[in-house]
């Protein structure tokens, strides 16, 4: 039987990233996996402010555990500010949890010892580097390097794109050190081979390393019983409560997972 994954794109489905994301994860995916690419039906085209984060949160993460009640394997939250990852490891009991940020940058920390992470703009750096000091990494940071695109342009001028990726991703190497560059929005997704060609190092795509990372969870929990942990981080809240507080009912989202 195939490996299910989901996709979530944290963000308003009219942004349209679904289709293009889809067909670069299966180009990329193994035979034995079905991977679905899914959006959200309300909130914002983009998560660079914490307020966009704060609202696609609730929906993200009853997205996750209705994968779960469906029978997904494992689900992936599709941005690279990992929005949601801990929270949806504390709601879930057996499906496996897997985000950009943390899966790039523990792949790279296997690769070389320090790496530089490529942003869309500075305005990303602070919760990005959050998420480097709280998955223990910050000793394997060499810098971050901003391109200054937004992030729905990154596709519009592939050129133009190119250019500016490979003009950081040079200085991340000569100036800071960097023996691995991270390309730190899925967005950046499809200019990974050509710049690990020109600069013979390393470079993790965010949209692959999410992927690879999750097929791999998935064969450790389903051949070994690895999951992930339910005692203090990750332990889930009592179903009793949800329950008692009628949780589902003041917040429609949540209707049906719980009962």
């Amino acid at each position: 039987m195939a490996n299910r994954i989901l996709w979530i794109n944290p963000v308003n489905e009219t942004a349209a990233f679904d289709q293009p994301i889809a067909e670069y994860i299966n180009a990329a995916k193994r035979v034995d996996t079905q991977v679905d690419v899914v959006s959200l039906k309300r909130g914002p085209m983009h998560l660079n402010y914490y307020y966009y984060d704060a609202l696609i949160l609730g929906d993200t993460l009853h997205q996750v555990k209705r994968a779960e009640k469906e029978g997904y394997d494992a689900a992936i939250i599709g941005c690279f500010y990992d929005p949601g990852l801990r929270e949806a490891r504390e709601i879930t009991d057996r499906i496996v949890i897997a985000a950009p940020a943390e899966a790039s940058m523990l792949i790279a920390a296997g690769l070389g010892y320090r790496f530089s992470i490529i942003v869309a703009s500075n305005k990303c750096i602070p919760k990005m580097h959050e998420n480097v000091v709280n998955y223990g990494l910050s000793d394997r940071l060499a810098s971050f390097e901003s391109v200054s695109l937004d992030v729905n342009d990154f596709q519009k001028d592939k050129t133009e794109t190119a250019r500016r990726i490979y003009k950081a991703a040079e200085q991340a190497v000569h100036e800071k050190l960097a023996e691995v560059i991270i390309l730190g929005c899925t967005m950046q997704f499809g200019f990974y081979k050509e710049l690990q060609e020109d600069l013979k190092i390393p470079v993790i795509d965010a949209i692959i390393a999410p992927l690879k990372y999750a097929e791999f969870m998935v064969e450790l929990r389903k051949n070994f019983g690895w999951g992930h942990s339910k005692i203090c981080s990750y332990e889930s809240p009592p179903i009793s409560e949800i329950k008692k507080w009628k949780l589902y009912d003041q917040y429609p989202g949540m209707r049906g997972l719980w009962r």
